[in-house]
């Protein structure tokens, strides 16, 4: 596992803490909607082996359920997440 995500709920932001980020390949995140619609996208270079990162601008996605798919090189994961008040 590459990234541990904070909690599977968030409100606007969703905060990870990153770990083994070896190599040149960026991060590469997609949120998805219950109907498997892209609703945001990410994208981000790491230099550091341990890093945090905060997407943030996720307020005015409405409230329900999500899956988090996560690429970095070969690695692969996919999560679910809930959206709150």
């Amino acid at each position: 596992m590459f990234v541990k995500v904070r909690s599977s709920v968030f409100i606007d932001a969703l905060q990870f803490q990153l770990t083994a980020m070896k190599g040149f390949h960026p991060l590469r995140g997609v949120l998805k909607d219950e109907r498997g619609c892209v609703c945001r996208t990410l994208e981000k270079k790491f230099t550091r082996d341990k890093e945090e990162l905060i997407w943030a601008g996720l307020n005015d996605l409405p409230y329900g359920r999500y899956t988090l798919e996560l690429s970095h090189g070969d690695d692969e994961m996919k999560m679910n997440l809930v959206k709150r008040v």
